[in-house]
């Protein structure tokens, strides 16, 4: 019977491990699970605000340290490996002791020849015993399998937060950018406004212009005013948010440089569908997701056969704390012995067997969600690789725009010099010089933020997207 016992232990472990060599060898060659950042410390010091502006890769490596929400992912990547190591240790040997005091009596009007008579101070025993597990229907394989699955998950996991974080860094970056140069636009647009007042409200002085002119300059001077205003604040704001982002106060007076200049991104959507398929993170967790479930249902499955483990026990009996014969009635012994145990629940009702269709069906669970994360992944890699390729036609349409905007405004001001042209044609000018470099500047954040989109998607860190 042993012997059966042995060869069944042989060849199911003989079996198992190298499909799952296979499967982790597989796995070390996925550049997902890599993080970018190791060795974060939680500090509640207030970092120094550095005196020189900083360019975005600067605020991404800075925000890759020094962000708490990393730093809890790396813990609980630390916890998962401690983990790891404690469901190793179910394979070695388990050292017991125990140690108990005693005291009866017993009365009854029966004659007790001495042998029989219960010590007159009391027993006291201390026992040893050692086990080590045989076979346990592949539990602690399985158990430790998962604990292993898991924290390659979790580490996987971190750079998948890290990725997420460096978009978060850089499109607010962006937006600050954006804001910082909307807001330079919009100024440079009121003086132009404030320069056409000043003409218009000198020719309303000596009788060649209307009154209205004058009007409808300083409603246009006041909108312009008022839009500055929330260009303004959206960049204090976008500053603000940054700051937090990468470790710092909200309101530190930290100085960030950097301008929307063009870089031409040349894959084309093979590449970064290839690159998505084999870099991502989440796909990676995904993949693991599924043998973590499996690994469930083999720890389920162990239900089904017998669990035997060796052991060796040794008891020590006295009469006396130091486990002495003494008084009355005593008597000193030692024992020890040798063996293997098994215990094998034949019959549970079908605890076992639908406990084994529930983790089974978990298993395909995890496989449709794969294949739909699979399927996700497709869509959004070419949906942010259409949106970098729309910003680069508006980039383009936009520069034509603003050269062709700037020369009717140059236009439309000589000709009201020359009293040929009326304000409204300047005015209008100005109005669509304005919205062409908004539109410019627009497109050119959009541009940089699609592209940060897209390389987050396809599972890579590119800490600056303003430099070739």
């Amino acid at each position: 019977m042993w012997k059966i016992l042995c060869l069944v232990l042989v060849l199911s472990i003989s079996w198992l491990v190298p499909s799952l060599s296979g499967a982790r060898s597989k796995m070390s060659a996925v550049e997902a699970g890599t993080p970018i950042v190791k060795g974060r410390k939680l500090t509640t010091k207030t970092a120094p605000v550095p005196k020189q502006a900083l360019n975005m890769q600067q605020a991404v490596e800075r925000a890759m340290r020094f962000n708490p929400s990393l730093g809890a992912q790396e813990a609980q990547h630390e916890s998962s490996e401690a983990g790891r190591k404690s469901a190793r240790g179910a394979f070695g040997p388990k050292l017991g002791m125990s140690y108990s005091a005693v005291k009866q009596e017993r009365k009854m009007e029966t004659y007790y020849s001495s042998s029989s008579r219960l010590p007159e101070k009391g027993t006291y025993s201390w026992s040893l015993e050692v086990t080590q597990p045989i076979f346990q229907g592949l539990e602690l394989l399985a158990n430790y399998q998962r604990a292993a699955l898991q924290a390659e998950s979790d580490k996987a996991q971190i750079r998948n937060a890290e990725l997420a974080m460096t978009q978060q860094v850089q499109t607010e970056f962006l937006n600050y950018l954006r804001y910082d140069e909307s807001a330079k636009s919009r100024k440079e647009s009121l003086n132009r406004l404030l320069d056409q007042l000043a003409i218009t409200t000198a020719f309303y002085e000596v009788g060649l212009r209307p009154r209205i002119d004058v009007l409808q300059a300083e409603v246009d001077v006041r909108q312009a005013e008022n839009t500055l205003i929330e260009m303004e604040n959206g960049r204090d704001t976008s500053l603000a948010h940054l700051n937090t982002l990468i470790g710092f106060k909200a309101n530190s007076l930290v100085q960030y440089s950097g301008k929307l200049a063009y870089v031409k991104f040349t894959r084309t959507l093979e590449q970064c569908l290839e690159s998505a398929y084999r870099k991502r993170p989440d796909l990676y967790i995904a993949i693991l997701a599924v043998d973590i479930s499996a690994k469930s249902q083999q720890e389920v499955q162990a239900g089904y056969y017998p669990h035997i483990e060796a052991y060796w026990a040794m008891t020590h009996q006295g009469n006396t704390p130091d486990l002495q014969k003494s008084g009355n009635y005593g008597s000193r012994s030692s024992l020890w012995e040798v063996g293997v145990r098994g215990t094998w629940d034949v019959f549970q009702w079908g605890t076992t067997y639908y406990a084994d269709k529930q983790a089974g069906a978990l298993v395909t669970k995890m496989r449709y969600a794969l294949e739909d994360l699979k399927l996700n992944v497709g869509y959004e890699v070419k949906a942010r690789f259409l949106a970098v390729r729309e910003a680069e036609k508006r980039i383009a349409v936009s520069e034509k725009a603003v050269e062709q905007a700037k020369e009717a405004y140059n236009v439309a001001q000589t000709r009201y010099q020359e009293q040929v042209g009326t304000n409204f044609d300047v005015l209008d000018a100005s109005s669509n010089l304005t919205i062409a470099e908004a539109n410019l500047t627009g497109a050119k954040a959009d541009y940089f933020v699609a592209l940060s989109q897209l390389y987050v998607s396809m599972g890579e860190y590119h800490p600056d997207l303003l430099r070739p």
